[in-house]
Order: structure tokens, then sequence, then C-alpha cells
């Protein structure tokens, strides 16, 4: 009997016990459904709703606006952030900087730059020793081309986290756009260490290096750029420019060349092209190829530079080969040429010549002329320039004649004379002679006259 009471006692404790549990348990459940956070889509249910009854709702404003932020839904997110602000005077509990900060990194997201920067000034204010606001207005005045205020910016940024690498590549840009290479320098360096294969940054090195002195470092860079699509076709024109002054003709058209490659619909830099490459020809004396340059350089953009008055100058030159030794040729051919201008002036003549100077811009021969009149030293200075030669030049020109004992003198030049220079050898035993003069003695030389050497 006791037996059977024991088991009757045991099962009932049992039963009450599993009962107490199933209770506690159900009682669990619905106290996690209680706790349990709404869904983003009731939250953003329940703000829209208290919205349209209250379109100032500071709480709701806020829950609906930063659900929308974390969601990357900019554009429904910006509207409500602007409201935030415009009200927040009047509502205490709204945080400005925030507020301030989201609509600005909204407005930067879809690309609206100038309508960022008031906000993020506004919650700088607020907080000027935050790294974020400081970085996404550095940004927006970056995008504004706005790249001198932008400096001071980002470098604050830089200060509060020098982890941020994203900011270095932003300095650089500012100091390369604001040409303040030498500073852009360090920070080009340093974001070419974290992302190595960013050709514009490679190219704003490039750049920077070749305005700083550096030209060798610059030349390989811009070689390497030569065939990107968006910077080969700036680092082929400087690259070519770098070899021309180098004095490497060959290598400056081949870079022209590759540069014409690019399809490019800025009419100034085809122009440019063309024109340097008219250059590089006439260099080696290609009159021909640097005609053809010019001439399409004339029909892409007409007027452009000096380019109609070289076409005609060479084409003149590309009929009379003498005229173009004159100009443009060698100092050894061009003296020659002159040798042959002094007997074809002073004809039937004997000529020695007993000093020649060589100069950049003309050649000066001292001769001793004799015909069967008279005998004098004759002293002769042949200007290579097209322009207008001034009176100071004459002058300087006259004084040389009395030093080199001379009594008289013979100035010749491929363009004018001023004239002040023409007055200024009246009762002078002084000769101009122009261009079109020059050109008829350059004529009518057909070989190379008799002359007695020094």
């Amino acid at each position: 009997m006791d037996n059977l009471y024991t088991i009757v006692l045991v099962a009932f404790v049992l039963i009450v016990f599993t009962t107490f549990l199933l209770l506690t348990t159900q009682v669990k459940k619905k106290s996690k459904r209680r706790l349990r956070p709404k869904s983003n889509q009731v939250l953003i249910r329940d703000a829209i709703r208290k919205l349209d009854s209250d379109p100032h709702n500071p709480e709701s404003l806020k829950i609906l606006a930063d659900i929308y932020f974390k969601e990357s839904k900019w554009e429904k997110a910006l509207p409500l952030f602007q409201t935030q602000l415009d009200i927040a005077a009047a509502y205490p509990q709204i945080d400005q900087f925030e507020a301030g900060l989201k609509l600005g990194i909204c407005s930067l997201k879809l690309g609206k730059p100038e309508d960022a920067v008031k906000p993020l000034l506004l919650a700088r204010h607020e907080r000027p020793e935050n790294f974020e606001i400081n970085y996404n207005l550095g940004e927006a005045l970056i995008q504004t081309n706005d790249f001198e205020k932008a400096i001071p910016v980002l470098r604050k940024a830089l200060a509060i986290n020098t982890e941020a690498n994203e900011v270095y590549a932003s300095l650089a840009k500012a100091f390369y756009k604001t040409k303040r290479f030498k500073e852009a320098l360090p920070y080009l360096k340093k974001t070419l260490d974290i992302n190595p294969e960013s050709k514009e940054f490679l190219y704003y090195m490039a750049d920077s290096l070749h305005e700083t002195g550096n030209t060798d470092k610059a030349l390989k860079i811009f070689m390497h750029l030569r065939a990107d699509p968006l910077f080969g076709i700036y680092s082929c024109l400087t690259a070519g420019t770098i070899h021309f002054n180098q004095g490497h003709t060959d290598k400056a058209i081949r870079d022209f060349e590759i540069g014409l490659k690019h399809q490019s619909n800025d009419k100034d830099i085809q122009a440019e092209f063309r024109y340097k490459l008219s250059q590089a020809y006439l260099k080696q004396n290609d009159i021909g190829k640097s005609l053809m340059y010019l001439k399409e350089t004339n029909a892409i953009k007409p007027n452009y530079k000096d380019v109609p008055s070289l076409i005609a100058r060479y084409e003149e030159l590309n009929q009379n080969q003498n005229y173009r030794t004159y100009l443009i040729g060698g100092n050894s051919d061009f003296v020659s040429l002159c040798r042959k201008l002094v007997l074809v002036y002073f004809k039937k003549s004997r000529a020695k010549i007993t000093n020649i100077n060589v100069f950049t811009d003309f050649a000066e021969l001292t001769t001793d002329i004799e015909t069967d009149k008279w005998e004098d030293t004759v002293f002769f200075r042949f200007y290579r320039t097209t322009s207008s030669v001034g009176e100071l030049f004459i002058r300087d020109f006259h004084a040389k004649i009395r030093d080199e004992k001379a009594g008289r003198g013979i100035c010749v030049t491929a363009g004018t004379f001023s004239d002040e220079s023409k007055k200024f050898i009246e009762g002078r035993p002084i000769d101009l002679i122009e261009k079109d003069m020059l050109v008829k003695m350059l004529t009518s030389i057909e070989s190379e006259p008799n002359y007695l050497q020094l």
C-alpha cells in the first residue's frame, strides 16, 4: 500500500513539474515575441503614418532618414535630413551635426557636391575635430574644383586619422590641381604605394616630376603611359616635347605620331600635335612633311598660333633651296652661302675672307674686296631672322664696322629693317639688304665662286 502511495505521489509531482515547464516555456516565447524589435518595414510604415499627420515629427524624421541612409537609398534619405536641418532651431532634440553630415554624404553620393558643401560646413562648425566631416567636406570641395580650400580641410582629416589612406589621394589631387607640384609629390608617392595601378595618379606624378625639374624620371613615366586611353594622349605630347627639347627629334616624332593615334575631339590638342610634328620635321630639314602638318593644323583650327605665316614661309622655302639653307640650314652650309652672297653683291670682284664669326641668329664676315676700280675692307652681317631688325642692332653693327676698321658695312636680313634703322644709316657707309633683295641674290647663285678663304 505504501509503495502504491509513493508511486502515485511521484507521478503527481512529475505531472506538476512538466506542466510548470510547459507553462514557463510558453511565457518565455510570448515574452520574446513582445521584445523582438520591429522590422524596418514596420518602422517605415509607422514613421510615414506619423509624418502624414505631422511632417515635422523629429523622431519619425530621424527613424525614416536613418533607415534609408543605412540602406543606401540616398534620394529618399536626402530630403528627410534636409527637413531636419530646416526645423532644427525649433526642435532641440535634432542632432544638427548628424543631419548635416548625412545630408552632405547623400548629396555626394548623388553626384551633387555643390549641394554638399553647405551642410558639411554646418556640421564642421559643430564638431571641427571629427574625421568623417573633414574628409567628406574635403571631397566635396575637390569635386567642386575648390582645391585651395580643400587642402587645409583634408590636412585636418589626416591629422585626426593618419591611417586613413583615402585622404592621401585627395590631398595629392588637390596639391596637383593647384600647381603646388613639389608639395604634391609625397602624397602622390603614398597614393601610388597604396594603389600602384592608378593611371590618373601616375600621370600626376610624371607631370609633377617634370614641373619640378626631374625630367628623366618624368619622361620614363610619360613613355609608359603613352598607350593609356585616357592619359596617353597628354603623355605623348609631353614626352615628345621633352625629346624635342633634348634634341632627340626622331624620338619626338615617334611620340607625336603615337599621340595622333589617340581619338580626341579636342581640336586644340589635335592641332598642337600637328604643329609640333611640323617643327620636328623642319628640324630634320624635311620641308615637305613640315608643310603637310602645318596645312593639317590650319584645316583643324584656322589661324592656330603662327601657322598661316609659317605656311607662307615654308612654301617659299620649299621652292628655293638657297633661301631654305639661309634660314634653317646648318652653320657650315649657311656660312658657305654667305661667302657666295659676298661675291654676288660685288660682281667682278676678288674677295678674301679675313675673319668669320657665327652666332645663333647671324654670321659676320670681314672681307677684303678688290675690283678693277677700288679695294677696301667690307664688313658683312647676315641675319637669319624674318622679323624686323631694329635701330639698336644697326647701331651695334656700325660700332663693329669701326672695330674691324672696315670702310663699309653690308647688313643683310631675311626680314625687314625698321624705319628707325633706315634713318640711322643716312650719311653712313652702310647698306641694308631686306628679304626681297636677298631672295633675288639667292636665286642668282648657281655655283660657288672662287674666293680666298681665311
